[in-house]
């Protein structure tokens, strides 16, 4: 898949009560703003790998227990780690193999799957949107057994695991306040969810409603699960507007489905209002070939950069660098209709299964990274003592 980038990254950075946790308050006074809204769940003591060891030396064996792999998002994210970031530190000499296991949304088989991964011998496992609570005792027989264990995108509440992870609370919240400004404070909005009970989904929700509980003028009338899957979300939204006859001033969607949203809404024969975009490049197509359709998009969670960012941390917490803290939230990130038209060519594919991703490493610079750690390095190059 061809990878996107853009020059200019905005970041927004909402203001809440301040945070403060021993790990947390080692952290650079800009990262420590990142914590100032983000899920009242999201664990955010110090690490428990602060001093932590790898039960041998490199090259060492990784295991990916992810939970679904039926959309856009996961494909990049496995095609990130398989073809781009395994290939590299395997030439490094610090990564032998990576195994790879899907559980169809079923907490029992993902447990399964993580036990047999400790039992053969992974040095860390990565494991993706999991459920929040149902995989700790098995996180802690990891930990147990010299196993840490790294979630991303979502969180788990396990003291045992390190939570990878973008802001969803704040993501909801910008993606809530942009729509509500958009429609001018007024109106019925839809909100198109991911998986309802997975904690990136809710906590994106929870910020969303949030803010538009601020504007009274605003009705929430449907609340639909699209699954994170363009198929999934353009029945479902199909079928809203077919038994709600009533107007929908705006959208709020999240990735990946703002393209199936497009479709059932230009299918229902209605005039298409705004909708949230999330960095799909099929929906970033529509928006270029549309430009007045809306002003602004955001990248909530872009899979191959979040991708590189757990496999960062996870390398670094092996190599011994030092986790400071349990969780790492990372912001939301605009984009424009000017870095689309800079990325995208005339002839755009409008079924594209590709993401825009932010420039640079935008998501995840090394010299934030650095932060995060007691003894940071570069964990490409990084060698082992002798």
């Amino acid at each position: 898949m061809k990878r996107f980038a853009y020059a200019a990254i905005p970041v927004i950075f909402l203001l809440a009560s301040a945070v403060s946790a021993k790990g947390v308050d080692e952290l650079p006074t800009d990262q420590q703003a990142l914590y100032q809204r983000v899920d009242p769940q999201l664990p955010l003591g110090p690490s428990a790998f602060r001093d932590f060891v790898a039960k041998k030396q490199p090259p060492w064996k990784i295991g990916y227990a992810s939970t679904y792999a039926g959309n856009t998002w996961r494909a990049s994210i496995q095609d990130e780690m398989t073809n781009v970031i395994l290939p590299a530190y395997q030439k490094a000499g610090l990564i032998s193999d990576l195994v790879v296991t899907q559980s169809d949304l079923k907490d029992a088989v993902q447990i399964q799957q993580m036990r047999q991964m400790v039992d053969s011998g992974v040095d860390a496992i990565i494991i993706c949107c999991s459920n929040v609570t149902a995989i700790n005792q098995t996180i802690e027989y990891a930990h147990s057994k010299g196993v840490p264990v790294f979630s991303f995108s979502g969180y788990v509440t396990s003291p045992y695991a390190i939570n990878v992870t973008e802001n969803n609370t704040q993501g909801g919240y910008a993606a809530g306040k942009w729509l509500a400004e958009k429609i001018g404070g007024k109106g019925n909005v839809l909100l198109v969810s991911g998986i309802p009970g997975f904690a990136s989904s809710d906590s994106f929700d929870a910020g969303a409603k949030g803010v538009l509980a601020e504007f009274p003028d605003i009705k929430l009338v449907g609340n639909v699960a699209g699954n994170w899957t363009d198929q999934v979300a353009q029945v479902e939204v199909q079928k809203f507007l077919a038994t709600n006859p009533g107007k929908v001033d705006g959208i709020i969607v999240q990735s990946a489905s703002e393209n199936g949203v497009l479709n059932a809404v230009r299918q229902s024969g209605r005039d298409l209002m705004p909708v949230v975009l999330g960095g799909e490049a099929s929906a970033a197509c529509f928006w270029r070939n549309n430009p007045g359709f809306i002003e602004q998009s955001f990248h909530f969670w872009p899979p191959r950069a979040e991708a590189r960012m757990v496999w960062d941390v996870m390398m670094r917490t092996l190599e011994g660098q030092g986790p400071k803290v349990q969780s790492i939230p990372r912001p939301v990130i605009t984009y424009s209709i000017d870095e689309v038209n800079a990325t995208l060519g005339e002839n755009c594919d409008p079924n594209s299964t590709a993401w825009l991703e932010p420039a640079n490493d935008g998501w995840w610079p090394k010299e934030v990274a650095a932060g995060y750690f007691l003894r940071p390095e570069d964990p490409l190059t990084w060698r082992p003592k002798p």
